[in-house]
């Protein structure tokens, strides 16, 4: 005995654009557009059976889709049911232990965590650990300096320095100097061989030593030239040598 066929869905007004939205996404999750696609041919009057088959889904999921819509609209679209959907692999309570041993404590004997020795402590996988840090971004193996000036005009002197770039006086050329100094003077003991598709360039691994050189650079910011000069000692005596060269 053949069932009657139930009679169409009703759909208050804007509910069936917001339908048609979700049945062409392409982003919108599959059961939600599989849900949608249920909702509007029952609204068209196609049969249960039909619709299960066209959708690609069960007679009772049919049913049960169209019964919630009855009873709450599209108030409970998309939401999952208690008690379904995937279970946290992860236990909270472990994902706690693991980001504040990693903020707050060191391991014995080294100064920071691995992913071995914080697995071991945590009593879990090191895959699980490395998970853990990716999610919430922590890399307990870089570390980043950092300097702050004790300098009581520190932020006045700032200004000043960097208003010569932003806004120099009229007719003034900026110059940006600095100085290294023990650079070592070294000469490989023989010619290196350069770059070359396929292999990268050669030097070998030993050096003859020349000594130490102290190099004074300065930049000009207008044109982009590098003035530079290397002295054998360094003092304040080749210091304003360089400034004078500059000038």
């Amino acid at each position: 005995m053949s069932r009657p066929p139930a009679a169409p869905l009703s759909l208050l007004d804007g509910q069936r654009e917001v339908l048609e939205s979700l049945a062409r996404s392409r982003t919108a999750a599959h059961r939600l557009v599989q849900r949608a696609q249920v909702l509007l041919h029952a609204a068209d009057g196609v049969s249960n059976n039909d619709i299960a088959v066209l959708v690609g889904v069960s007679r009772p999921t049919v049913l049960a889709w169209r019964a919630e819509f009855a009873e709450h609209g599209l108030s409970d679209m998309g939401k999952v049911a208690p008690g379904r959907g995937r279970r946290p692999t992860i236990p909270q309570e472990t994902i706690d232990r693991i980001v504040d041993l990693t903020l707050h404590h060191l391991p014995a004997g080294a100064t920071q965590w691995s992913c071995r020795a914080m697995a071991k402590a945590a009593g879990v996988s090191p895959a699980t650990v490395q998970r853990v840090w990716s999610a919430r971004g922590l890399k307990p193996h870089l570390t980043e300096t950092f300097k702050l000036s004790t300098d009581k005009r520190f932020e006045e002197k700032l200004v000043d320095v960097v208003g010569l770039y932003l806004n120099p006086p009229d007719q003034a050329v900026v110059f940006c100097m600095d100085e290294k100094s023990q650079i070592q003077a070294l000469d490989r003991t023989q010619p290196s061989l350069p770059l070359k598709p396929g292999r990268v360039g050669t030097m070998t691994h030993d050096y003859k030593r020349h000594g130490t050189t102290t190099l004074f650079a300065a930049l000009d910011v207008l044109t982009g030239k590098v003035i530079g000069k290397c002295f054998t000692r360094h003092r304040h005596d080749e210091f304003l040598r360089f400034l004078r060269t500059i000038d």
